[in-house]
């Protein structure tokens, strides 16, 4: 299914929750009745519809966002050259990471990247040596000198 043929299946409620959860997410004992009243449905209509676009893959996860800098976390983007043969089990040992905030295929030489927070440039280190050391390739580390954050909403 495409994106454009899954936003065809949404309506219009779908369409607001989507927007509404995206970056004005209520921090209250139950935000899916806030979410609701602004949307004007009902608590449990709400939490059904989430639920869906949840298990429907719309909604990947939800979760808060934080300036890791602000917490004393360092960051780097990573790339790899990955043979197709080896594409799974290198994402799987990737994946295992928490730290791991963005992963994703690219039609390119270093044919796989990926974001990696840790609480120091020591335990960045660490981690990537054991991703090398465990899938046996090699990661190119970009460790970020300026950030830039961009708020990024996608009206649907």
């Amino acid at each position: 299914m495409t994106p454009d043929t899954e936003n065809r299946n949404l309506d219009e409620l779908d369409r607001a929750i989507l927007n509404e959860i995206q970056s004005h997410f209520p921090l209250l004992p139950r935000p899916y009745a806030e979410v609701a009243a602004r949307v004007g449905s009902t608590e449990a209509e709400v939490l059904a519809r989430v639920q869906a676009l949840y298990d429907s893959g719309v909604i990947r996860r939800i979760g808060a966002n934080f300036t890791s800098r602000k917490l004393g976390y360092t960051s780097t983007l990573c790339a790899a050259h990955v043979p197709p043969e080896d594409l799974e089990r290198f994402v799987q040992v990737v994946n295992r990471y928490p730290g791991v905030t963005h992963n994703y295929l690219r039609r390119h030489h270093y044919n796989v990247w990926f974001t990696l927070i840790a609480p120091s440039a020591s335990r960045l280190e660490e981690i990537l040596t054991e991703i090398s050391r465990e899938s046996g390739v090699e990661i190119l580390s970009f460790p970020a000198v300026e950030v830039f954050k961009i708020k990024v909403d996608f009206p649907v």
